[in-house]
């Protein structure tokens, strides 16, 4: 069992860290402010109870902070990146089902003051617009399914 931190500047680990750290930014945000991450979830008009919502707005944050982490550190990566995979894939999905039923919408998924951009500017509301969260979702699901193929392949020539 050991925890790799050094980076070799290759697309693999440059994409394997670009994921960790954008599963990182997206639950610093929702876990500075439970509630808000909840009323984000709301909007979403979702066909589930309050209660459910409610244990995804507790739990999801620390999936998504493992996930970021267990990515950076290279430990455990089969499971992070299918955490990842099921992840995006959720995202995808609601943001696709908002989007096709023109819920306008913040998707709650980064919080972009971390970088500097303010909220009601008019990149904020391009950058969280669930057209713009489902085109991210989805970017990350391949570059998440691309790692897991690389990895797939890699392990299957070494046993070889």
């Amino acid at each position: 069992m050991k925890i790799d931190f050094t980076f070799d500047f290759n697309f693999q680990n440059i994409l394997r860290w670009l994921l960790g750290v954008v599963l990182i930014w997206a639950a610093l945000g929702k876990l500075a402010n439970l509630q808000e991450f909840y009323a984000l979830l709301t909007a979403y008009q979702l066909p589930l109870p309050p209660v459910i919502l409610q244990v995804v707005a507790a739990v999801l944050p620390w999936i998504e902070l493992l996930c970021g982490l267990l990515l950076l550190a290279s430990f455990r990566l089969n499971a992070a990146l299918t955490w990842a995979l099921i992840l995006f894939f959720i995202f995808a999905v609601c943001s696709g089902q908002a989007w096709l039923r023109g819920i306008h919408i913040a998707c709650g998924c980064l919080d972009l003051r971390l970088v500097g951009i303010l909220p009601g500017s008019k990149l904020a509301e391009l950058l969280e617009s669930v057209g713009f969260a489902l085109v991210r979702a989805l970017v990350l699901m391949m570059a998440t399914i691309h790692l897991m193929r690389q990895r797939n392949s890699t392990s299957l020539s070494e046993n070889k």
